[in-house]
């Protein structure tokens, strides 16, 4: 069964308990579901939900992927899709895919993601999308394993870093007393 809009506000409702001072940031996407959109279409741009991991080994590093269409190091991650049935599944999907890491040598240390962001996402005229927002739920996962065969059509490279490259504090904060 597809990920459903009660598995997104229960999931989100969840991580609010824990991290209550993320509230007014993601009250927006509270609202959204609330007036009956579907964040899981990537056709809906007042927002949609994506899934995001945050790999790390067992020495505290964090891997990264450099983005193609971006340009930028990011955490794996992307788009739901319709045979996912949990956001956790569709980031350890998303992981897999982009970084060759086969989905049953990961752990996630928990059911709730780690951090819950909502950023902006520029207009892509070769899609047909404009500005729009992604809700990114990150889940913490870890592995002894090692980075295999690359999703060549979204990602360049993938290197481990340290918890100090992430660039959000909040989310730098949580890896680091996660990862302890």
């Amino acid at each position: 069964m597809a990920i459903t809009a009660d598995h997104i506000r229960t999931t989100l409702t969840a991580y609010l308990d824990q991290h209550p001072e993320d509230k007014p940031d993601l009250a927006p996407a509270l609202d959204l579901i609330d007036a009956g959109a579907d964040l899981t279409s990537r056709k809906e741009f007042r927002g949609h939900a994506t899934a995001g991991a945050i790999l790390a080994q067992p020495d505290g590093r964090i891997l990264h992927i450099h983005h193609l269409a971006t340009g930028k190091w990011l955490l794996p991650g992307g788009h739901l899709e319709a045979d996912d049935t949990t956001l956790q599944e569709a980031a350890r999907r998303e992981l897999a895919e982009e970084t060759g890491i086969p989905a049953d040598t990961v752990n996630p240390v928990s059911d709730s993601p780690l951090h819950v962001d909502v950023h902006p996402i520029p207009a892509n005229g070769a899609k047909g999308e404009p500005d729009h927002q992604h809700i990114d739920f990150r889940f913490l996962f870890r592995t002894t394993a090692e980075v295999g065969q690359l999703q060549t059509e979204e990602v360049a490279d993938a290197a481990w870093r340290d918890v100090d490259s992430i660039h959000d504090q909040a989310l730098r904060l949580r890896i680091a007393q996660a990862v302890r």
